[in-house]
């Protein structure tokens, strides 16, 4: 039986993101009682510098004194393994990385990871995420990797998404699905999109209709399942996955 693993969260960008990948750890954990789930130590630090503003402001060492404390914390915690559900940080990952011998989950990468197992290369890939992961290029160099091409949004199309995660999400005011999901749309039929990246945990809190989300690979999905799998536990879309293949 796998070892049982507690996980360190460096939460707050945003609370709502928080909140979310909280959530979704919890539903989506085969578990029948209390002592089947997670320990997981969840720093929520909503203080933290804005990413985007950081990266674009180059200021990259305002984040990362800020968020050496967190990952301190969580070190001397004991957590097995660290979760950041921030697109945007992930910017920060090597630097990140080397101020502690904890692994951290590296959403981008994983991500990727499991675009290319579904679409395989050549895949032309939309994404919608901040300025400051756009601008980053964290997915640009990924897809590379991979032999993917990252296909980025027009001016129009970026500045609709960055006014849904700031102006909508951000400030805790609904958003239409069917707006997003008109986003989405343009990507994959007008840019010929094969798939669309969700590289903003903002975003990930808009639910979605299964036909848009069979195009789409959310990194807050990803990194629940990642998590979930190297506490050791079972992901039911994991099991889910498994009992199909059986049949």
């Amino acid at each position: 039986m796998m070892e049982h693993k507690s996980l360190g969260v460096i939460g707050g960008m945003g609370p709502k993101a928080t909140s979310v990948f909280f959530d979704q750890v919890i539903e989506n954990t085969v578990a029948e009682r209390d002592q089947d789930h997670i320990n997981m130590v969840i720093l929520n630090h909503a203080a933290l510098p804005d990413r985007t503003s950081v990266i674009l402001g180059k200021q990259e060492e305002r984040f990362l004194e800020a968020v050496a404390k967190d990952i301190k914390l969580l070190e001397a915690a004991g957590v097995a393994h660290i979760a950041i559900p921030c697109n945007t940080s992930h910017y920060f990952y090597n630097d990140m990385q080397r101020m502690t011998s904890v692994p951290i989950i590296n959403m981008v990468d994983e991500t990727l990871k499991t675009i290319f197992e579904r679409f395989g290369d050549h895949c032309k890939v939309g994404i919608l995420a901040t300025n400051g992961t756009v601008s980053s290029g964290v997915y640009r160099n990924g897809c590379e990797k991979y032999g993917m091409e990252l296909h980025e949004p027009n001016a129009a199309i970026q500045e609709h998404v960055m006014d849904i995660i700031y102006n909508k999400v951000k400030r805790n005011l609904p958003v239409e699905p069917s707006e997003f999901e008109g986003i989405i749309g343009e990507l994959l039929d007008r840019d010929n999109c094969q798939c669309v990246i969700i590289a903003c945990t903002e975003l990930s809190c808009i639910p979605i209709r299964p036909e848009v989300a069979e195009h789409c690979v959310d990194a807050m999905n990803v990194l629940v399942e990642r998590s979930i799998e190297l506490s050791g536990k079972t992901s039911i879309r994991s099991q889910t996955k498994t009992d199909e293949a059986v049949l």
